[in-house]
């Protein structure tokens, strides 16, 4: 069976964008995948996090994916610092990868942004730790969105290198898995910024934690235009507010973008966002009680995480094993 590994980050506040994006179409894998998914706590600290907040946004988001429907019996669900392997591997990764490769990542440089120097060395290292997540379990998909692909490529990249330094062949070159409408949902106040739990407004983003009201609430008040919604896609170009809900009614209702612009083709978004909210609340409603369920459940969470964790590590182990005898690390 082909393998799956994916990750998210414990940033707290997951919010449509993130289930849309991801954590839906990681549910529907598991019947066709060897899914492993992994809370990546190391990621989150190549910048700075408040300890405490730390700790309960990994549970937060073990949670939200528990509710979504990520099954712990039939998939590895876990938290990353918890296998030390993941930072074995990468740091043998560290030494496989070239510094040319590292300086060509987009996401370093706007991450880094005009503060550079003051960066931390582990988000410039912080591609090779993903290689690792994905190489330590000999995954052979990762689904992604389009801002993650050059990080797969780099991957791609160090698996080849190390079987070809070593004469080996090892590490499987991994392929990206690219998925569903609307994988890349975009702000409520503004089309053109993707959904964020930074920006300063709440009314920006639909929270997974939201009640029904508070979900009608924001799609109602949602950023359109005054046109009406045209009869096909072409229609939406230059309008990205519009574009936007479009994709969403899209994704929530599993149609395409032609099915839903034929299906409201002339309507006024008055109209539409009634609609959307509906279905919004019919769809993220019990997700988000079942995750505040969860959430004051802290034992049941933990044990979730602690169990994959042991399977991860059983998993892992022999290939990281493996992988030291290749590069010539004495076993004692």
């Amino acid at each position: 069976m082909k393998r799956i590994f994916s990750g998210v980050q414990p940033t707290g506040n997951l919010h449509l964008g993130n289930y849309l994006g991801a954590i839906r179409n990681w549910v529907r894998l598991q019947a066709e995948y060897d899914c492993i998914f992994c809370v990546v706590d190391l990621h989150a600290i190549t910048q700075w996090q408040e300890p405490a907040e730390l700790a309960a946004s990994t549970r937060e988001v073990a949670a939200g994916m528990i509710a979504a429907g990520i099954d712990p019996e039939r998939c590895i669900l876990f938290n990353q610092s918890q296998v030390a392997a993941h930072a074995e591997l990468a740091w043998i990764f560290n030494c496989v990868a070239r510094i040319g490769w590292l300086n060509r990542m987009t996401q370093f440089k706007e991450k880094a942004g005009a503060h550079r120097e003051n960066a931390s060395a582990g988000l410039y290292v912080y591609p090779n730790l993903m290689a690792a997540d994905i190489l330590l379990y000999k995954a052979t998909h990762v689904p992604v969105g389009e801002d993650q692909k050059q990080h797969l490529e780099l991957c791609r990249d160090i698996a080849q290198k190390f079987n070809s330094d070593y004469k080996v062949d090892f590490f499987p070159l991994i392929e990206p898995l690219i998925l569903g409408q609307a994988s890349r949902v975009m702000s409520l106040r503004d089309g053109t910024k993707k959904m964020s739990k930074s920006d300063a407004s709440d009314y920006s983003r639909i929270n997974m934690t939201d009640g029904a009201d508070a979900i009608a609430q924001k799609i109602r008040k949602a950023r359109t235009d005054p046109l009406p919604l045209p009869g096909e896609p072409a229609g939406l170009e230059e309008r990205p507010e519009a574009a936007n809900l479009v994709g969403i009614y899209a994704a929530l209702a599993d149609l395409s973008s032609e099915e839903v612009c034929r299906r409201f083709s002339g309507a006024m978004f008055s109209k539409f966002k009634e609609e959307l909210a509906g279905l919004a609340v019919a769809k993220l409603g019990p997700l988000g009680e079942e995750m505040k369920r969860l959430k004051g459940d802290a034992a049941y969470v933990d044990g979730i995480l602690r169990v994959g964790a042991e399977r991860a590590r059983a998993l892992s182990a022999p290939i990281l094993r493996e992988a030291q005898d290749i590069v010539g690390f004495l076993r004692v």
